[in-house]
């Protein structure tokens, strides 16, 4: 298998800048070779802060580059259609962030394009690679809870619970704002890896901040995306599942997963409002007995911890997307994934418009 340096491209600048340059300059495999901003000064100064040597302010500047061999892309949703198609019709391998696209079309078209092109198209689902989250995965496939009777997800934090917070593109429902977007989409995916597919689903979506102040004007705008959302699914193994997000929580919980069966339970959680990767404890009980703290195996571990939580399972994602380019096979988390997080939450805002129990399609009817 090829040992030599991947030539990444950088697209998106803001959760670009914090984590994905820093993470593809930590992984031994990876090197940035191109960052793109819409603005070329600002493309000019990124680059220059970070060692970079070629800056764009268009998409197609980056993928005519020979040295950009892969591309991730870090944008706001409303971009990562546009920005993803035409790094897979260039034969570029694909990083995305999630959610995936603003709807499940457009992550279908997606995931096609990288099958007709024959690259790795792999999706920044982080939790699967947090050791604490495999572990709860190994239990669960040892039958720890027995069958599943209830699970509860949690995800209750204040990131935007200040209602001065700048309006922007997160505000607006359009552009794939909101905390379904930001946080349902990462949920939908790990309840499939961790507990199956879903069966039917309802849900009521909330904007509890209906404005917020432009950041140009300082007038007051209206916001139309979900800041709270109340869903309930309903897996195809029959189980039901309880999930509550919200982003305007003051002093949340943080985010849980609990999960009670015939046998047992399991519970992982992080209460830790200002990092949300590290920081989660795994506890189990059996017989119902007392919930008591559980190990994580050394073989689980991180090989290396950074200031910001999010690195270590990012550069995890990395490791996942190099491996499927020199295998020429991709496997989850991928577009694939992508494609079913991103019918899930559209059909969420189905359920939540009708008011009604909406059913989901298996995989195999699309």
């Amino acid at each position: 298998m090829s040992q030599t340096s991947i030539g990444v491209a950088v697209v998106g600048t803001g959760f670009g800048q914090k984590i994905h340059i820093p993470g593809f300059k930590a992984h031994h495999r990876t090197e940035v070779v191109a960052v793109y901003h819409r603005d070329r000064n600002q493309a000019e100064a990124i680059a220059k802060r970070h060692g970079i040597p070629h800056a764009c302010d268009t998409i197609e500047a980056v993928v005519a580059l020979p040295q950009v061999q892969a591309v991730s892309v870090a944008t706001p949703p409303f971009a990562h259609h546009a920005m993803a198609t035409a790094a897979l019709q260039a034969g570029k391998h694909l990083l995305l962030e999630k959610p995936t696209a603003l709807t499940v079309q457009e992550a279908q078209q997606l995931h096609a394009l990288a099958q007709q092109h024959q690259v790795a198209a792999v999706m920044d689902f982080e939790f699967r690679f947090i050791p604490s989250w495999q572990r709860l995965a190994e239990l669960l496939n040892e039958n720890y809870v027995g069958q599943k009777r209830l699970v509860k997800i949690d995800r209750i934090a204040g990131s935007r619970a200040n209602p001065e917070r700048a309006w922007n593109w997160y505000a607006r429902k359009d552009q794939g704002g909101g905390a379904l977007g930001s946080i349902g989409s990462h949920m939908f995916d790990y309840v499939d890896w961790l507990f199956g597919p879903v069966k039917r689903l309802s849900a009521n979506l909330s904007t509890t901040i209906t404005q917020r102040p432009d950041p140009v004007s300082g007038k007051y705008k209206s916001v139309d995306s979900d800041d709270t959302c109340s869903i309930t699914l309903e897996l195809v193994d029959g189980t039901p599942v309880q999930v509550t997000l919200s982003a305007v929580a003051l002093a949340g919980r943080g985010h849980w997963v609990e999960v009670y069966g015939e046998k047992g339970t399991l519970v992982l959680g992080n209460a830790n409002q200002k990092d949300y990767i590290r920081g989660f404890t795994l506890a189990g009980s059996q017989a119902g007995e007392p919930l008591t703290p559980m190990d994580i195996p050394d073989r689980l571990a991180f090989p290396k911890l950074y200031d910001d939580g999010r690195l270590a399972p990012f550069i995890r994602v990395v490791d996942h997307w190099v491996s499927c380019i020199d295998q020429q096979q991709t496997t989850a988390p991928s577009l694939a994934e992508g494609v079913y997080s991103q019918l899930l939450m559209d059909l969420t805002h189905q359920a939540n418009a009708q008011q009604t129990w909406v059913t989901v399609p298996s995989r195999a009817s699309g």
